[in-house]
């Protein structure tokens, strides 16, 4: 809401004259002098309107239904091969892991057995064109900061891009919004940082505009399987390809259960008005709901942003919304500097590639398991998937080992391991075992010998300033005081 922005007698006509669409035009001639494509201007255009127009960003409680019971991933049997002739794999490979202290694209950290994410894509894509003896079509969506980086370090891999189809499409960027008045923020200091990424919602737009959707669809392409490149559980599933291309849906999204862990990521609900599908994040949550939000036995799966898209059906909701797809918009409150706190306060407009689903009549989501959602956000996900807790498949999949359970070791590290860097000074000697662990807590500077096995549930504490060593030996639902 814009209250704070407008006295309260203002009317919503009047707010929208005074903040929006004398700005508009200030928005438009930046993008377009910074040569963003129309659907990039569109797209803005549209989340710009709805930031201005007044209307409320949330999604309460009172406009929503929990989701009892969806079709589930078990139940499939059903494969034909001859329907990966049609679908193209797709990565979002946007992502630079600066939360993890990364000047790089996040998918080029080393994972497991000196493999980064991309090559752990790069296998899983090669191994199933030699298995099912399809050249399976694969694609990424890179930024402006990931893609000379990843092009060149998949260049080792012969023939990663097939049929005529480039190897990407870049992301647009968005501009950020100064919160006081809305207008274009300016900082000549650097430039760069008046731009940011309009989330992954601008798959879609950048589809469009690019040209990568128009290309697909004139090579006979009907299906896409989009995934994020950090998340390695994401392989294409000829059993979930097959059920998509049967129940003839516009889009379906795959969903897992939720945990206790997930409890502050978005969730699945469906909608009071009109009856379909829809993602609830955080950000769209109004305080006074918030425990609600998290009660994962009243809204029991969440969005693993493994997404299939009928590339047909994509083509006719932009025709249908001309040209933008009514995505709902997430406002971020920043710093036009995020490392200057004193900065000017800015709102990033950004979209969910997942709340697409939305946007489509008859769209469906499926319960999968946990294996297919392995995802590292933090180096609290790293550490658990170095660890022994997780498996690398024949098939190049990372996946949770079985006796896991289906539920990750819930690793909680001290704020001095934010940084990857960080992190792996505190396991020179490899990860610890974590296959019996259910929760692991480090309060301060620790380092592991090697050796070190945890199970159950287990915290260590250093208070002082000096790093201290955990010594080799296993721990067993213990509180260790270094």
């Amino acid at each position: 809401s814009l209250q704070h922005l407008s006295p309260h007698h203002t009317n919503r006509a009047e707010r929208r004259r005074l903040f929006g669409m004398d700005n508009w035009e200030a928005y438009e001639t930046k993008m377009k002098a910074e040569g963003l494509n129309p659907a990039a201007i569109a797209a803005f255009k549209y989340n710009f309107e709805k930031l201005t127009s007044g209307v409320s960003l949330m999604i309460g409680e009172d406009a929503i239904s929990p989701v009892d019971e969806l079709p589930s991933y078990e139940a499939l049997s059903d494969t034909d091969p001859t329907l990966l002739q049609s679908t193209v794999m797709l990565k979002l490979n946007g992502g630079l892991g600066t939360g993890m202290g990364l000047e790089k694209a996040k998918s080029l950290l080393t994972l497991k057995d000196g493999n980064t994410f991309l090559d752990f894509i790069a296998k899983q894509v090669l191994q199933m064109r030699g298995e099912f003896g399809v050249d399976l079509a694969f694609m990424l969506m890179n930024s402006f900061s990931t893609s000379n980086d990843t092009i060149e370090f998949l260049s080792k891999y012969d023939g990663l891009a097939t049929g005529g189809l480039p190897l990407e499409f870049v992301q647009n960027k968005a501009p950020k919004v100064t919160a006081s008045d809305l207008s274009p923020v300016s900082w000549p200091a650097c430039p760069a940082h008046e731009w940011c990424p309009p989330g992954h919602g601008d798959l879609y737009p950048a589809m469009l505009g690019s040209g990568s959707l128009k290309m697909l669809l004139d090579k006979g392409f009907k299906y896409m399987f989009v995934s994020n490149s950090d998340n390695l559980g994401a392989t294409m599933d000829l059993k979930l390809l097959t059920w998509f291309a049967s129940t003839g849906a516009p889009f379906a999204m795959e969903v897992a259960a939720r945990t206790d862990a997930d409890k502050k990521g978005g969730h699945l609900a469906k909608s009071n008005k009109e009856g379909g599908l829809l993602l609830r994040e955080a950000a769209q949550c109004p305080d006074s709901d918030e425990a609600e939000f998290q009660n994962v036995g009243k809204y029991k799966y969440f969005n693993t942003n493994n997404l299939w898209v009928n590339l047909p059906a994509l083509q006719a909701a932009f025709d249908k919304f001309a040209g933008t797809l009514p995505l709902p918009v997430i406002k971020n409150g920043k710093t036009v500097d995020p490392r200057d706190k004193k900065s000017t306060k800015v709102l990033q407009l950004e979209t969910a590639m997942g709340s697409a689903i939305e946007c489509f009549d008859g769209a469906q989501a499926i319960l999968i398991p946990r294996t297919r959602f392995a995802p590292v956000k933090t180096t609290n996900d790293m550490l658990a998937l170095m660890s022994d807790a997780y498996e690398v498949t024949p098939d190049h999949r990372m996946i949770l080992k079985a006796e896991r359970n289906g539920v990750p070791p819930n690793v909680k590290l001290d704020g001095c391991y934010k940084f990857v860097d960080d992190l792996l000074k505190m396991v020179p000697n490899g990860p610890p075992s974590l296959i019996d662990c259910t929760k692991l807590t480090i309060e301060g500077k620790v380092s592991l010998a090697a050796g070190v096995v945890f199970k159950g549930t287990v915290k260590v504490v250093n208070a002082a300033d000096e790093v201290k060593e955990v010594a080799a030996g296993t721990y067993t639902d213990t509180s260790i005081e270094l």
